[in-house]
C-alpha cells in the first residue's frame, strides 16, 4: 500500500511542555550517541498528542534526534500504526478484516463504518468525530469479530452492538472495552471447562487497567496521573580518573563571523550533522569543511562539549576525518547518500 504524507499540512508542530519533558526523559534510556533509537516512541507520542503524524512533527522529531528527515520519514511511512492523515477527533476505528473476523461478520462492521462514518477508509465523518480503516489481524481471533478503537480492543461484536458503541462514543461516553457479549476474556463461548474458580472480577486485567487509567480513546498530553512511562533514575557512574585539564576543558577553535565568499559548505555531508545542527554550527561560526579538518584534539574536545547536544558526537563520528576528505574535494560513503 502506498503511504504518502497528507496534502494539507499544519505550519508547525511542538510537543506540549509535559510531552517535551517526557520525550527528553526517554532519550536518557539510550546509550550516548544512540538517541535515534527513540524515534518510534517519540513519533508515537506526537501522534497521541495530535491524532496523526504531520510533516512538521516528523521533521521536529528528526531535529530532536539529530537524524536526517528522510530517515524518520522512512519509519513513519513503514509502520501502519502511524496515521499520516488527520483522523476523527473522538476516535479512529480499525476493523480487523482477516480470516477469523471476516468469517464472523467483520464485513457487516465495515458496512456500518461506510454507512455511519464515511464511504471510504481514512475519510473523516461529516461531524469530524470519527474515521475508520480495515486492518490485518490484530490477534484477537477467539473473540472475533473485533475492532480496535483508540488504544483498546472491543471484541465479540455484532452489527447491533457495534452501532451502539459508535452512538455511545458520539455522545461522549467511553464504553467498557473488551468482550461485548459477557465473556471475561477469551474462554469458550459455551463456558469454562477448566479454571472454573476464576476470581470473579468484573473485567479482565487489561480492561480493568484501561478503565482505571481512563485511557481508551483519550489522547495522551503528558500530564496524566498516574504517569504511564516513568524514566528510570540515572545510575551513579564510577568516578573517572581526571584527564589533563587542557583535554578535559578543551580549547575553542577559531570561528568565523560569516562564510567566506561563495558561501558556506554543505555541512550536512558530514555524518552526524542534520539540518538543525548545521544551522547551529553556522550560528556559532562553523561554515567550512577545512575549519573542522584543522581541529586539534583539544579543539575536538571543546566541540564535543559545546557544539553538539549529544556529547561526544564530534569524536564518535570522526568529523575531522570526514571533513579532511570533503575539504580536499573527495567524498565519503555518507556524503554520497546525503
Amino acid at each position: 500500500m502506498l503511504r504518502r504524507l497528507h496534502t494539507e499540512q499544519p505550519d508547525s508542530f511542538a510537543f506540549t511542555p509535559a510531552n517535551q519533558a517526557w520525550a527528553e526523559a526517554q532519550l536518557t534510556k539510550f546509550p550516548e550517541g544512540r538517541q535515534a533509537s527513540g524515534v518510534i516512541p517519540l513519533l508515537w507520542r506526537a501522534q497521541e498528542q495530535e491524532g496523526w503524524l504531520s510533516k512538521p512533527a516528523i521533521e521536529s522529531i528528526a531535529d530532536m534526534l539529530g537524524m536526517a528527515y528522510i530517515r524518520v520519514l522512512e519509519v513513519a511511512t513503514f509502520y501502519f500504526m502511524f496515521q499520516l492523515k488527520p483522523v476523527g477527533s473522538v476516535a479512529h476505528i480499525q476493523i480487523c478484516g482477516t480470516t477469523s473476523c471476516m468469517l464472523c461478520g467483520s464485513e457487516d462492521l465495515i458496512g456500518i463504518c461506510k454507512e455511519v462514518i464515511a464511504p471510504n477508509a481514512h475519510e473523516i465523518s461529516a461531524d469530524g468525530k470519527f474515521s475508520w480503516e480495515e486492518v490485518e489481524c490484530l490477534g484477537a481471533c477467539t473473540n472475533a469479530p473485533m475492532a480496535q478503537i483508540g488504544k483498546d480492543y472491543y471484541e465479540d461484536l455484532t452489527a447491533e452492538k457495534f452501532r451502539d458503541l459508535l452512538k455511545a462514543f458520539e455522545n461522549g461516553e467511553v464504553p467498557t472495552p473488551g468482550p461485548q457479549n459477557g465473556r471475561f476474556a477469551a474462554e469458550p463461548l459455551g463456558g469454562l471447562t477448566s479454571l472454573q474458580d476464576k476470581t470473579g472480577e468484573a473485567a479482565n486485567g487489561s480492561v480493568a487497567r484501561a478503565i482505571a487509567l481512563g485511557d481508551t480513546v483519550k489522547r495522551i498530553q503528558g500530564d496524566e496521573v498516574p504517569i504511564l512511562v516513568k524514566p528510570k533514575p540515572a545510575k551513579a557512574k564510577p568516578a573517572k580518573t581526571p584527564e589533563p585539564e587542557a583535554v578535559s576543558a578543551g580549547q575553542k577553535p577559531v570561528m568565523l563571523d560569516s562564510p567566506r565568499s561563495g558561501g558556506g559548505d554543505n555541512l550536512k555531508k558530514i555524518k552526524g550533522v542534520g539540518p538543525k545542527l548545521e544551522g547551529e554550527l553556522n550560528a556559532k561560526g562553523v561554515w567550512h569543511f577545512d575549519q573542522i579538518a584543522a581541529w586539534s584534539d583539544v579543539e575536538v574536545a571543546w566541540a564535543d562539549e559545546n557544539l553538539v547536544k549529544f556529547k561526544g558526537r564530534v569524536s564518535r563520528d570522526d568529523w575531522v576525518g570526514q571533513a579532511k576528505i570533503l575539504a580536499a574535494g573527495g567524498t565519503t560513503e555518507f556524503s554520497e547518500k546525503a
